[in-house]
């Protein structure tokens, strides 16, 4: 089957209403060209307008912002932030033959992007998250719905045969990963949070976060009694199918259920970054929920996508790109957030926690290779070209943010009041609490 793809894109504004129209600010237009010049200069970006002439005198190989419609970029970015460079994106008003670069280059010190004494700009377009989609109980299941219900065989198309959505743990994380590498690295990473939890013969284990089921399916193969929790119902009917053909549906409950529904007692809880999709104003009964249900001498491992704490601060109120198309209702903690609310609320406490951000930046590089590279069988499940450019800028943005440093990954073990014996006290080695 051959596609043929348009550009820039054809958006339908039934779906897409806020990138099929172009807003109209002139001030704000030209607020953002001042800025488009000062950042470009800044952080040595090569800016090409039509025809690849520069906009500024930039140094050689760096990073290229191609404008194919400047007019409608500025008065988009102007008029919406970081929403508007991102629907920028996806209506195709700008390019970048090294998205990655090019983003990474944005990511580092994004407190500067913006000239000391200009912060008051950010009200004229920052918006707080909508009501609707706060990660309540009510609302929750319908934000997941959003992310992770599109297509089991969408993500098929970009994730290893693990179905494994979350970052890898590689021998070696340099740029150096090949897609062969990625089943025994999700496989190492499972491994080492089930090792972190003492999940063995006979361990009562709750999964907050099916997925699709790979993680559950280690468990019970090391003898666990397994209970996973989703609010997919695409996650759920794979993961039902894939426990079944491996033969281990006597192990394995996989129950569409909120965390703060979850009953029983459990040796053992594992959740592998279900705690970006909580939202701040509900860490307190995640954290709860965590304590409720661990037996005494349990522990918890998590594995939580984090960012720094001042930077977590400053955003934790702000609707972004991201929470408008990819991840509503979700919030990225730090691992300060992580310990304090936990101490704030619960007996637990962070025994210890092991970065792999360059491991995430190697994840998502093989995963936006394999998509990129799968344009059209992402059309032929019926998604258009401006879905592609959102879900492709959302990878080639996450693994900016981890290459750069803005985010990292960590692996956090938790106990009752330090119980986890031999653990250590919190390794933190990145300056991220």
């Amino acid at each position: 089957m051959t596609v043929t793809v348009p550009f820039p894109p054809a958006v339908d504004p039934s779906r897409w209403p806020d990138v099929a129209r172009v807003p109209h600010a002139p001030l704000r237009a030209a607020v953002a060209g001042r800025l488009l010049r000062r950042v470009a200069a800044g952080r040595g970006l090569r800016v090409e307008l039509p025809g690849g002439r520069p906009m500024l005198p930039s140094p050689a190989q760096a990073p290229v912002l191609r404008l194919h419609r400047p007019e409608a970029f500025l008065h988009r970015v102007g008029t919406g932030g970081l929403i508007g460079f991102g629907e920028s994106y996806q209506a195709g008003d700008w390019d970048s033959p090294d998205l990655v670069r090019l983003l990474t280059a944005l990511a580092a010190r994004p407190e500067t992007l913006v000239p000391p004494g200009t912060g008051w700009l950010r009200r004229l377009y920052v918006r707080r998250p909508p009501a609707a989609e706060l990660s309540t109980a009510a609302n929750a299941p319908r934000n997941i719905h959003r992310h992770y219900d599109l297509s089991n065989e969408l993500f098929a198309l970009f994730l290893d045969p693990t179905m494994s959505y979350s970052s890898a743990v590689f021998s070696d994380p340099s740029p150096a990963a090949h897609w062969p590498d990625l089943v025994p690295a999700q496989h190492r990473k499972i491994d080492r949070l089930l090792d972190l939890a003492r999940v063995g013969p006979g361990t009562r284990l709750l999964e907050i976060g099916t997925g699709w089921g790979e993680l559950a399916l280690r468990a019970a193969a090391r003898g666990a009694e397994v209970v996973t929790l989703t609010l997919s119902a695409e996650q759920l009917a794979l993961a039902r199918r894939r426990i079944a053909a491996a033969g281990q549906s006597d192990r394995v409950e996989v129950r569409l259920c909120d965390y703060r529904q979850a009953r029983g007692t459990f040796d053992a809880i594992v959740s592998v970054e279900m705690i970006e999709a909580v939202g701040r104003p509900f860490w307190p009964a995640y954290f709860t929920a965590l304590d409720r249900l661990l037996a005494p001498g349990g522990r918890v491992a998590l594995q939580a996508i984090t960012m720094p704490h001042a930077r977590m601060l400053a955003s934790s109120d702000t609707y972004t790109w991201i929470l408008k198309y990819v991840f509503p209702g979700g919030q990225i903690p730090s691992l300060r957030a992580i310990s304090d609310t936990a101490a704030a609320h619960t007996r637990l406490r962070v025994d210890a926690a092991d970065a792999y951000g360059p491991h995430y930046a190697e994840t998502l590089r093989l995963w936006r290779e394999r998509f990129t590279g799968r344009a059209e069988q992402v059309a032929a499940l019926g998604f258009d070209e401006v879905f592609r450019r959102m879900w492709e800028l959302y990878l080639a943005y996450s693994e900016a943010g981890f290459r750069s440093g803005y985010l990292n990954v960590h692996q956090v073990l938790l106990s009752r009041d330090g119980a986890a014996a031999g653990a250590g006290s919190p390794a933190v080695r990145d300056g991220q609490r």
